[in-house]
């Protein structure tokens, strides 16, 4: 079964922690992502810019329109992911405690099975 496993940061949280908090946060990052290697449940990994640079398209009268920055007014963005593939939620769900990001309040971890990749129903 795959799995998205999303990481929702707020900036003020990443603002207010020091340098050493963030490195420790990189380091756990590379071990989670070994970890995922060796265990062949990692598909992928992304980190994604922050909201800021990115650009929010819809279609009104069959035309595309483009606004700057997130759609959302939210504290917290989508500050990157990770696609496994494991055995089940409660497998995603043990994978997910194990990222950093989990152990900070004011961060999310969210698990979401995929429904469906190049055009098949998988769920």
């Amino acid at each position: 079964m795959k799995f998205l496993i999303g990481m929702h940061i707020n900036p003020a949280v990443l603002d207010a922690l020091t340098d050493e908090e963030k490195a420790a946060i990189g380091d756990g990052h590379g071990r989670f992502i070994e970890a995922l290697k060796e265990s062949g449940e990692m598909i992928t990994t992304q980190a994604l810019v922050d909201p800021s640079q990115a650009a929010v398209v819809s279609v009104r009268d069959g035309r595309p329109v483009v606004t700057d920055g997130p759609f959302l007014e939210a504290k917290e963005y989508l500050g990157g992911f990770y696609l496994i593939d494991c055995e089940n939620k409660e497998r995603a769900i043990e994978l997910a405690a194990r990222i950093p990001d989990a152990a900070i309040k004011g961060w999310g971890v969210e698990v979401r099975q995929v429904m469906f990749a190049d055009g098949q129903l998988e769920a």
